[in-house]
């Protein structure tokens, strides 16, 4: 695993942007289109600034799926995750050529995640922009998560900590408010991806780098399961990577 620490969470979002954007520029030069996923949450604001700032890319030649949503949520919520990108992502780049929205108010959940897993299996994907949950998720992938399932998305309930840090971020004014239930990626589909951009700012992120980077690669860390990927880059600021022995690479 590459490690890039940056001295702000604004100069990862960049480093991290411009990495995954150089990727996207190789693909649209090699086949003429690209396929990429994007996170949400605070921890992807520097980030996707940096990327749809970023100059020379055909936006009409990329399709955009995303990582999870919440179980019964409308785009319209202020913390939807659809409503995030298209404000934050759609909204900023010339012309999308497809965007890939989970539909969390889908009357029937299992049909949604059939339509998802159709519609990312056309093709392989060029690059996935993740973060890493304070409990170590990737995306809605709480401890234990799944390391050997098939299934590209899953129906999952969120643990506590995963719902408390929905409500320490702003996004809920309480955990009751907070649903207990979500659309994610799984891991495995995750780690299918050329390559992996994983931009993690924020000393509350700091124990959940720790495990994800030296600890042992388990489920009851998820994202210690980006070990396994030979291309895949942790983009950190300087809070973000105190825990680290070794804080270079």
């Amino acid at each position: 695993m590459k490690l890039v620490i940056s001295p702000t969470p604004a100069e990862s979002g960049a480093a991290a942007a411009a990495a995954g954007a150089a990727t996207i520029r190789e693909a649209l030069d090699a086949r003429g289109r690209t396929r990429i996923i994007l996170a949400t949450g605070a921890s992807q604001f520097e980030m996707l600034v940096a990327l749809t700032a970023t100059p020379g890319i055909d936006w009409s030649a990329c399709e955009v799926f995303h990582l999870d949503e919440y179980v019964g949520m409308s785009a319209s919520h202020p913390a939807s995750f659809v409503g995030y990108l298209r404000s934050r992502f759609v909204a900023q780049v010339s012309g999308l050529g497809r965007f890939e929205a989970i539909d969390g108010t889908a009357a029937d959940p299992q049909a949604e995640i059939d339509r998802l897993s159709a519609a990312i299996a056309e093709a392989p994907i060029d690059v996935a922009f993740i973060g890493i949950g304070e409990n170590g998720h990737l995306a809605f992938n709480d401890p234990p998560a799944l390391f050997d399932t098939e299934a590209p998305y899953l129906r999952v309930t969120l643990d506590q900590a995963c719902r408390q840090q929905q409500v320490s971020e702003g996004w809920f004014p309480d955990l009751g408010a907070v649903p207990t239930e979500a659309y994610t990626m799984s891991i495995p589909q995750i780690l299918k991806a050329r390559q992996i951009i994983c931009t993690v700012p924020d000393s509350r992120k700091a124990r959940a780098v720790q495990g994800a980077v030296e600890g042992p690669l388990t489920p009851d860390c998820p994202a210690s399961a980006l070990q396994g990927h030979a291309n895949a880059g942790l983009y950190l600021d300087a809070a973000a990577a105190s825990l680290l022995a070794k804080r270079a690479g």
